[in-house]
């Protein structure tokens, strides 16, 4: 998480989607130009889109539109549009937030289908409306400069009619997203939040609770495209300055294990992974009357810390645990993308305060350049890094 002084919390009693976010960046202050130079930047036609003000129960507030036109849109995967966004003019911190948020929504269909994610057949929020809802999202948020807090996420019941067929609500792709993220269940027959919006969530949100410690400074709403009869089909979104002292963000979750194999061990670190971990290690140790053992450790954000405590009590022998919280600190980082002659690959990029930078390329990327090309991965690596220091060479 980048140090900002800001925080934008989302107040999504009514749930969320993209464009009620990106409606409610819009009625914080987000110019709308942020996010037509967002949308004009990317290689997709076939739409306009608008702004609009509205009321909704009383309430003024903002609205977000993409008209797409009558000719069919083309699906797209997860490669495709990662690719897309990669190349495009976009800000570095723009294509990280707007990448990472393919990643989940990727990673969740994944996991729903039984492939892979570079494999993923994107439908609804593959169409050209949901790519720019979510760079919109990126470009609004990076503009802002704030840090994204979120209640926890309230969720519908019922069905729902896609490409897929009729699924069950909440969608299976929204509740994989949504795994060690705090939600409300409702009683209400509608799908309140959208794979979008939850991955939007996920991707760019700290933390998840109560309104945190803050001065707000604007409140604007974001509606949807339906209105409710039980509660106002809106998001709310409160921009403020941090107060006070925070508790801290993350939690450690400890267990030593005496009787597990290291097959089971790096299966469960695989799952607590999945299911929303910041980071996952292992130790060798030795307990009582000389037995050697692991130490598996999780640090995971505070409100997921039940949810992973059960992950890590399924998925190990252990009949308990110990946990403490703990605080935690940050380079800022961005995302570029470097062009090597074998192909593009994105760097992470971290910088201290007195200017020092250290570049990483993606593995991800790297393994599979090494894997199409059929060449060594540690030779894509220093193709990558190579690339990204003649920059500033010439």
């Amino acid at each position: 998480m980048t140090d900002h002084s800001r925080i934008l919390y989302l107040d999504c009693f009514s749930g969320l989607s993209g464009d009620m976010i990106v409606s409610a960046l819009l009625d914080v202050g987000v110019p709308f130009s942020v996010i037509e130079s967002a949308a004009a930047a990317l290689p997709v036609t076939g739409y306009k889109i608008r702004h609009e003000k509205e009321m909704r129960n009383a309430l003024s507030v903002s609205r977000f539109f993409v008209d797409v036109d009558e000719h069919k849109q083309p699906h797209r995967h997860f490669s495709h549009i990662r690719d897309m966004i990669a190349e495009s003019p976009l800000l570095p911190e723009v294509k990280e937030k707007s990448i990472a948020i393919f990643r989940v929504l990727a990673e969740a269909e994944a996991k729903v289908h039984g492939t892979t994610i570079d494999k993923v057949h994107f439908h609804e929020v593959g169409a050209v409306d949901s790519i720019i809802d979510i760079v919109g999202a990126a470009a609004g948020i990076e503009y802002l400069k704030a840090d994204v807090a979120c209640r926890p996420v309230p969720v519908g019941t019922g069905f729902v009619n896609t490409q897929h067929g009729i699924l069950p609500l909440p969608a299976p792709a929204t509740l994989n997203i949504l795994t060690g993220i705090p939600v409300e269940g409702t009683d209400i027959t509608s799908e309140l939040t959208t794979p979008t919006g939850a991955a939007i969530v996920k991707a760019l949100a700290s933390d998840f609770g109560p309104i945190p410690p803050m001065r707000p400074e604007i409140t604007g709403f974001g509606a949807g495209s339906r209105n409710l009869p039980e509660r106002p089909g809106v998001l709310r979104a409160v921009l403020g300055q941090k107060t006070g002292q925070t508790a801290p963000s993350c939690t450690v979750l400890e267990a030593n294990i005496d009787d597990m194999t290291g097959e089971m061990a790096a299966f469960a670190m695989q799952r607590l992974f999945a299911s929303g971990a910041l980071d996952v290690w292992v130790e060798s140790i030795q307990m009582k009357k000389g037995r050697p053992a692991l130490k598996i450790s999780v640090l995971c954000r505070t409100p997921e810390k039940e949810a992973l405590g059960e992950v890590l009590m399924t998925e190990t022998t252990t009949i308990g645990l110990r946990y403490y919280e703990v605080g935690r600190m940050e380079l800022a980082r961005r995302m570029d993308t470097v062009t090597t002659p074998l192909g593009n690959v994105r760097m992470k990029i971290s910088e201290t305060k007195s200017g020092l930078k250290t570049v990483s390329p993606e593995f991800e990327d790297c393994r599979r350049i090494a894997e199409e090309k059929q060449v060594p991965l540690k030779d894509v690596m220093a193709s990558a890094v190579a690339a990204w220091h003649r920059r500033f060479d010439q």
